[in-house]
């Protein structure tokens, strides 16, 4: 579904990412997992057409990408939930799943999204006429992920969804990601909470230094003895 072919990024003169290629099949929940400052979130902003490599390829559904403006990369099928939700506080739930509906090509199915997000989400239909600052850390989540679905992606990129939660409510995340991959949704995590992730994952690519050192199954990954050792304290 999505190939990345030996690309290179930069910020201004700092190279970010070294030769880096992964691929997503239709229907996996694949991981990436790694340090802080490997580079995970900066191969998440050069799919999604914020970042240009200066080296390689990315194509999607055989179509090649890695110049597409970000709209044109949302209008065929991929939306990003990036790391810190980046929701319009003084707006109101409601309004910020609209926001999510904007192209004009998904707007005709805007009353059927939403129906289906509020069955994912039950929680926001409570809250649907809050402002967005006055929701709790999970629900803030739920929302970023809700808004995202509202562009109707085939495929979805979720950056640190668990950041700041607690660990109950990193449970239940984690669940609803996982509900919504065996409806269909292709997806692809950047995480920290490595153990959850890869025993949920159906494949997981190891990223150090901006750099892929390893990519396994997710079970496989778990008993590896470098991740166990430097991501796992086992």
């Amino acid at each position: 579904m999505l190939e990345i072919k030996s690309i290179d990024a930069y910020y201004g003169e700092t190279k970010v990412l070294w030769n880096i290629s992964l691929n997503v099949r239709q229907g996996e929940l694949l991981a990436i997992i790694g340090p802080n400052g490997a580079g995970k979130t900066t191969i998440m902003r050069t799919i999604m057409g914020l970042l240009t490599p200066k080296k390689g390829t990315i194509f999607y559904e055989g179509e090649r990408i890695d110049h597409l403006p970000s709209y044109n990369i949302v209008k065929k099928g991929i939306a990003l939930v990036p790391e810190g939700r980046r929701l319009f506080p003084k707006l109101t739930v409601l309004e910020n799943l609209e926001i999510g509906n904007y192209l004009k090509n998904i707007r005709p199915f805007r009353q059927d999204l939403l129906k289906q997000t509020f069955e994912f989400f039950p929680i926001i239909v409570e809250r649907k006429n809050q402002e967005a600052q006055t929701l709790s850390g999970g629900e803030s989540q739920m929302l970023a992920i809700a808004r995202a679905l509202m562009s109707k992606p085939k495929l979805l990129l979720l950056d640190e969804p668990s950041l700041g939660l607690a660990p109950n409510l990193v449970t239940s995340l984690f669940q609803t990601i996982k509900k919504l991959n065996k409806h269909g949704l292709t997806i692809i995590i950047v995480e920290q909470h490595v153990s959850q992730v890869l025993e949920m994952a159906d494949r997981a690519y190891l990223l150090e230094n901006g750099s892929i050192i390893l990519e396994d199954s997710g079970n496989k990954m778990l008993d590896n003895e470098h991740v166990k050792k430097a991501y796992l304290g086992l």
